[in-house]
């Protein structure tokens, strides 16, 4: 793993949250985008060099709206960018972690992303992330 690609903040709505996090960090999201595979609407932050991802479910049945459900607003996970998504899901199998994705997916922000299952990473929300290619 390279880095921390993004934090993955929960929210109810996703425009208070832009209003707020803007007024945070003196600076408006980046990017928004829908990710319909996931049933998510987000916003992106770059503070510094990080990035925060605001997600708000827009679909009746998501993870962000059952996350909500069960522990409220509020980081939902940690993304890490990686140079091969493939070879770091094979790696992380063999050391025994369960992903949520065997196989990586369309994600937000022009990314390949698949999720390791918190249950194997102690309650942490683990999210791989590599840069798809143009």
């Amino acid at each position: 793993m390279k880095k921390i690609e993004h934090i993955g903040i929960a929210v109810k709505n996703l425009q208070t949250s832009n209003l707020l996090f803007t007024s945070l960090f003196g600076k408006e999201p980046y990017k928004t985008e829908i990710v319909e595979s996931e049933g998510v609407s987000t916003s992106f932050f770059q503070v510094g060099p990080n990035k925060i991802e605001l997600l708000q479910g827009i679909v009746k049945e998501n993870p962000i709206s059952k996350f909500i459900d069960k522990k409220g607003e509020g980081i939902h996970h940690i993304a890490f960018e990686v140079d091969n998504i493939y070879k770091e899901i094979q790696r992380l199998k063999k050391e025994g972690f369960t992903m949520i994705h065997e196989e990586p997916k369309k994600g937000a922000d022009n990314k390949l992303i698949a999720f390791l299952h918190p249950k194997s990473s102690n309650g942490v929300l683990i999210e791989l992330c590599q840069e798809i290619e143009k």
